[in-house]
């Protein structure tokens, strides 16, 4: 299997997609609905991140996608951290919050392995043979 041929590919993606939907579903009631300006703070991270990692794909530039997977990182983070204060202030319930952290903490460790991937670069090809001038042997020959 080849590189992902869009960002819609990446499972990666897809999770920070579901979260996205996610904090919008729970930021649309309740106390949460009403505190606009974490609200928006919430929602602009959740979706921040899933563009993050969007954005760096269609960069087509490995040094580019790697910038953008450690900033949506750092979102991730940004988001978890949000979710802790919603907990706190009554605006998700305890399992909404379970639910996300782990959401989160998921994401977090799917982007590291991602990028520690990235980092590794591609495969290295083959080693060459140190007898380049080698006579190729008849029966070789007449395969050509």
């Amino acid at each position: 299997m080849g590189p992902p041929k869009s960002f819609e590919d990446l499972e990666v993606w897809r999770a920070a997609e579901g979260l996205a939907i996610e904090v919008c579903r729970l930021s649309r009631d309740g106390a949460l609905a009403k505190d606009y300006g974490f609200r928006d703070q919430f929602q602009t991270a959740g979706l921040a991140l899933m563009g993050a990692i969007a954005d760096g794909h269609e960069q087509g530039d490995r040094a580019e996608f790697l910038r953008a997977l450690r900033g949506a990182k750092g979102l991730a983070a940004r988001v978890r951290s949000l979710a802790h204060v919603a907990k706190d202030l009554g605006y998700v319930s305890e399992p909404q919050h379970a639910a996300l952290v782990e959401r989160l903490t998921s994401i977090l460790r799917q982007l590291g392995g991602f990028v520690r991937y990235l980092e590794k670069g591609p495969a290295p090809a083959a080693p060459k043979s140190d007898f380049v001038n080698e006579p190729v042997p008849p029966h070789r020959a007449a395969a050509r």
